[in-house]
């Protein structure tokens, strides 16, 4: 089994992002047929400093269970091009109405409502195209596709984001909460992880463990997410915070308390770790991606 390199998380998540932004650099020059703005606006949304980590997932379950780098990062692009697709769209003023996203004007408020529509389009239909053309075996390319198409689509992140939504000043309880979030949030973690798992052509004991960690790592990342909109810092985080308040969300903070809901995600992230214990020392990146989840200012 190939092992994960011996570098502090800090270290490997840097030399990861510089490789998955090259890729995503390639992925996305388009050929003379593309409008240079549909190519700009899509490329001021993917491109832009951020911490990449659902591409990360991938690479790191991909390699934990004996894949490498390489045969992974097409796939991992594809993960960040529907990721960013849905940040253009959820920016939207149909949608969450926010100008600001990782530090930079977002898609819409900087080229226009239809062009960040168009660009978001754009980008979901080049990650399915990057799975079809990139990936090395053509089974394992058609087995991605369709398990990406399922996890961003209307059973997940897209019904979750209609159930936010529809919650919008609405009452809620915990059990209607973590519902909303496994599917707008965790379905990418989830799907990121097993991703990598099909490159690898993992185990089922592998794909089981994957799955418990990530279930719990992608509701403890939005626990995470509303702490920092009530308590972080806008030029750390690169976007808007207060914002989930003043738009009647549904968050864990507003139902649980902060020490409540800082509780809850520490202990999540600790069963997602303990889920890992199969991978031994080669899923040490992935044990310290969980840690940062509930440490990171931004």
């Amino acid at each position: 089994m190939v092992q994960t390199p011996a570098l502090p998380f800090s270290a490997y998540a840097k030399d990861a992002r510089v490789e998955i932004d090259a890729a995503l650099e390639r992925f996305t020059e388009f050929d003379s047929d593309c409008p240079a703005g549909l190519r700009e606006a899509i490329r001021h949304s993917l491109l832009a400093p951020c911490k990449r980590l659902r591409p990360l997932l991938v690479l790191m379950a991909a390699e934990s269970c004996g894949s490498d780098r390489e045969a992974a990062m097409p796939v991992a692009c594809a993960v960040e091009m529907v990721h960013t697709y849905s940040l253009i769209h959820d920016d939207l003023p149909a949608m969450d109405d926010d100008d600001l996203r990782r530090g930079l004007p977002t898609c819409h408020a900087k080229y226009g409502e239809a062009m960040g529509i168009l660009a978001g389009d754009a980008l979901l239909t080049k990650a399915f195209e990057v799975l079809a053309c990139d990936v090395r075996d053509p089974s394992v390319a058609a087995a991605c596709c369709a398990a990406l198409a399922k996890a961003a689509g209307a059973s997940g992140m897209v019904g979750g984001q209609v159930d936010d939504l529809a919650a919008e000043f609405q009452d809620g309880g915990i059990e209607q909460l973590e519902r909303i979030h496994r599917r707008k949030t965790g379905a990418m973690f989830l799907v990121s992880l097993r991703l990598g798992a099909l490159v690898a052509d993992a185990e089922s004991e592998q794909f089981a463990a994957l799955d418990a960690y990530g279930s719990r790592l992608g509701l403890a990342f939005q626990i995470a997410d509303d702490l920092l909109d009530v308590r972080g810092e806008e030029a750390a985080m690169g976007k808007r915070i207060g914002k989930d308040s003043d738009r009647g969300k549904l968050t864990f903070p507003a139902l649980l308390g902060v020490d409540e809901s800082t509780r809850r995600a520490r202990q999540l992230i600790d069963e997602a770790c303990a889920a890992l214990a199969i991978f031994g020392a080669n899923a040490s990146q992935l044990d310290a991606l969980a840690r940062y989840v509930v440490e990171r200012n931004r």
